[in-house]
């Protein structure tokens, strides 16, 4: 069964055509041209997943992404960024404001559809969860099965790909973890993907952490490891 997908895309041709592939792949989509609308649209029947463009006529897609962040209704909801700029410092705000994926117009739509499938992929809760229930690295607290985190008693709310990746770091706590490997195992990427993407989403999950991020150690050169209590 497929997805809800929301395109929130201000060119209507470009808007069309990527409706046109997800449909294809059996997904539910409805198109918005405008920010304002986007989140109207989201606040009337929250979607699986939002494609979403960075150039709007009203508000920014930053600015959307933002918000929906700012919510804990939406912000486990996964989003992929669309634009025209190929400028390094533009996507790397695009994840610093909670983005999941960033796609770089002009691109292919077979492209989009596989990157949406990927992120649709890792944000399907498993019904059974395998190794400890509870994880606790220092002033950190994982509820697994709950999708909660707590740093000195405090809920910490984090995005669905936040959640994985600080997860796949506290089991693995004590052994670093190469970007490569992060990649393929939180995104389902192949190792070509940009490595800053993991730096990026290393750093806002350290904000969010406060106390709790000293469990997370940067290996120079190499990766990432979660320290144990």
């Amino acid at each position: 069964m497929g997805s809800r997908i929301l395109v929130v895309e201000d060119e209507a041709d470009l808007a069309d055509l990527v409706a046109f592939n997800l449909r294809g792949e059996g997904h539910e989509v409805t198109v918005a041209l405008d920010g304002n609308t986007a989140l109207a649209e989201i606040q009337r029947g929250r979607p699986d997943l939002v494609v979403l463009d960075v150039m709007l006529p009203d508000i920014s897609g930053i600015e959307v992404c933002r918000r929906l962040r700012r919510k804990r209704e939406t912000v486990r909801l996964p989003v992929i960024m669309l634009t025209a700029r190929t400028d390094e410092v533009d996507r790397v705000v695009g994840f610093e404001v909670g983005a999941d994926d960033y796609v770089t117009k002009p691109f292919s739509p077979r492209e989009l559809v596989l990157r949406v499938e990927a992120i649709l992929r890792r944000t399907v809760p498993n019904a059974d969860v395998e190794g400890p229930q509870v994880i606790t690295l220092g002033a950190l607290l994982i509820d697994v099965p709950a999708h909660r985190v707590e740093v000195l008693g405090e809920e910490v709310l984090l995005t669905a790909l936040e959640f994985r990746l600080l997860l796949d770091l506290a089991t693995r706590a004590g052994r670093v973890q190469s970007r490569d490997a992060l990649l393929g195992r939180v995104w389902g990427y192949a190792p070509n993907v940009e490595t800053r993407t993991v730096d990026t989403h290393v750093k806002r999950l350290r904000e969010k952490l406060g106390d709790g991020a000293k469990q997370i150690e940067t290996v120079r050169g190499v990766g990432y490891r979660a320290l144990k209590s």
